[in-house]
């Protein structure tokens, strides 16, 4: 009777940092070998980060992961792990063309005792493999202790044929995949769904290990897992946190044994968490401590400043208000409150002296004069980050980006967006749990997430609430005129929102729309607006992916575009 224990090691890698990615493979080996485990896996390309992009270009680069994959082999052979077969994914070298390879390579006994090179290069969406890697153009099993374990790399389960048809002719034991796949919303059941069919294909038990962590406007949201033959699961790893859960493969069994099955995350949860881990790693790859915002009351601030709290603790935040002769004392007495809530570093820095200033020069009117008084606020903000040190956050949200409702170089600047993918009736949605997730005892940099798998629950809200309830029930208005309200210039959200998802997410064009039961009038508003406002959105700052189609990586129009129907 063959058996086997994994250790499925889901981990949180930056790009072109080998020595670290190197560092945590080991403490992870050292983990596994504890554990008794005989086989170790990664995500894809742990070695050298994912997605690596145009680095992998670089001859010096990939000589450079090569010999740290080699070093690392020795390393765990000194240190009596040269027992374990090591499976990671790193960059190779195509010896025909000299191009990079997105490859697997496996660890044992001070070597790198094997390799496979991933098959289907996506070049949709966020991908642009093909452009940059070379194809593997063989399938490749491992004999493990009696065992053999087919290999793939994350697209090559996706697409029929290919590596993972050709095993399904070998009797393979096992079919092992290692995977860099991003979050969005709905994928979890996407993935699962494609990995029961393709372990009905090879009629094996099937890993899926996948890379956890935030790199520049993509979540790897981890949530590794296990199914059976028969598409059972055995197996699920948490989502948004590195973890090692280790899972036994018995040779001579007809079904698998369970091993730890962590609970499915509420959905709006999910969102939430892959927003502040998408800045919490932005922060920590690009070496920054804080962040700055401006406070003005309205619900996205409220949001973002929020979420800054979780990523990096309240006290690492600072809140800028910056009442105009407009502003009403609602939104400067929630700013307050959310500030107070969180714990953030707050000032006051009243623009209408400023505003004054400029207009005895410029005498301003209308739309010029109300986006004068954005710009001064943009201009704070980034002396604020400049002065402190801290990453300036843009608090804009999809609805807003796909109007060009936002002021360039006003509440546009900033180094980082983390709601730029939420439309504005998601922003109150995820409002509304975060503030339920407080009352429930989730305190301030209390999710589960990169840096607090031992679960602590965070600084405790006063009375339970996080974000002003004021914040999240007021009609918004950017309040740059007396009695302003978003509705002056946009249709109301809750009708916006469903057709620019319809737009934007579906793809649905002019006539598409009308057969959907939009109006006219809405529909060529809509439209207008969204094709108008392409400039704008290639001016804002990234922010994390969390739909299916993001402004930015997966959805860019011509900047001129006369296209209508």
């Amino acid at each position: 009777m063959t058996q086997l224990r994994f250790a499925l090691a889901q981990i949180d890698t930056c790009v072109g940092a080998l020595d670290a990615n190197a560092a945590k493979v080991l403490d992870y080996s050292r983990k596994a070998a504890a554990g008794g485990a005989q086989v170790a896996v990664f995500p894809e390309m742990t070695l050298t980060g994912y997605p690596i992009e145009d680095l992998a270009l670089r001859r010096t680069f990939r000589q450079a992961a090569w010999d740290k994959a080699n070093e690392l082999a020795g390393q765990l052979q000194d240190e009596g792990l040269g027992h374990l077969f090591v499976v990671v994914g790193t960059v190779g070298t195509d010896r025909e063309t000299s191009k990079p390879r997105n490859r697997l390579v496996v660890l044992h006994e001070g070597v790198v005792w094997t390799g496979y090179d991933k098959h289907f290069l996506p070049n949709y969406g966020v991908f642009d493999e093909f452009r940059i890697f070379s194809a593997g153009n063989r399938s490749v099993t491992l004999e493990v202790n009696g065992t053999t374990i087919g290999v793939a790399i994350c697209e090559d389960i996706w697409q029929d044929g290919g590596p993972v048809a050709e095993l399904a002719t070998k009797n393979i034991d096992l079919l092992l995949t290692i995977n860099g796949s991003p979050y969005e919303e709905g994928k979890t059941n996407t993935r699962f769904e494609l990995a029961q069919r393709r372990a009905a294909e090879v009629n094996a038990p099937l890993i899926y290990l996948n890379q956890v962590g935030g790199q520049d406007d993509l979540v790897f949201d981890g949530g590794s897992f296990v199914v059976d033959a028969d598409g059972t699961l055995l197996e699920r790893s948490p989502m948004f946190m590195e973890d090692l859960t280790f899972w036994d493969f018995d040779a001579a069994a007809d079904h698998q044994t369970k091993s730890t099955i962590v609970a499915e995350l509420d959905p709006d949860e999910e969102v939430y968490t892959a927003c502040v881990l998408g800045l919490k790693d932005y922060m920590a790859k690009n070496h920054f401590n804080g962040v700055t915002l401006g406070l003005s009351g309205g619900i996205d601030s409220a949001l973002v400043a929020a979420m800054a709290a979780d990523a990096c603790g309240g006290e690492n935040v600072w809140g800028i208000s910056m009442p105009s002769m407009y502003s009403s004392d609602g939104s400067k007495d929630d700013a307050a409150d959310l500030a107070a809530n969180i714990g953030a570093h707050y000032e006051v820095q009243p623009i209408e002296p400023l505003f004054v200033a400029y207009q005895h020069q410029l005498a301003l009117d209308g739309v010029a004069a109300e986006n004068l008084q954005a710009r001064i606020r943009g201009v704070i903000v980034m002396a604020s980050s400049n002065s402190r040190g801290l990453l300036a956050v843009a608090t804009g949200n999809k609805s807003e980006l796909a109007c060009g409702y936002s002021t360039i170089y006003g509440d546009a600047v900033g180094g980082y967006a983390p709601i730029k993918d939420l439309l504005k009736t998601r922003v109150w949605e995820i409002s509304r749990w975060r503030n339920k997730a407080a009352a429930a005892g989730v305190g301030i940099g209390g999710l589960k997430i990169v840096g607090n798998e031992e679960g602590n629950a965070g600084i405790p809200l006063k009375n339970g609430v996080m974000i002003p309830v004021s914040s999240i029930e007021k009609a918004p208005s950017a309040e740059l005129r007396p009695g302003q309200k978003d509705s002056d210039s946009l249709p109301e959200y809750a009708l916006l929102d469903k057709v620019l998802a319809a737009y934007i997410e579906h793809a649905h064009g002019r006539a598409d729309l009308l057969a959907d039961g939009f109006d006219e009038a809405t529909v060529d508003t809509v439209m207008r607006l969204v094709d108008r406002a392409e400039w704008k959105r290639r001016q804002y700052p990234l922010g994390p992916k969390v739909t299916a189609l993001a402004f930015g990586r997966d959805r860019r129009l011509p900047i001129t575009n006369a296209f209508r129907e």
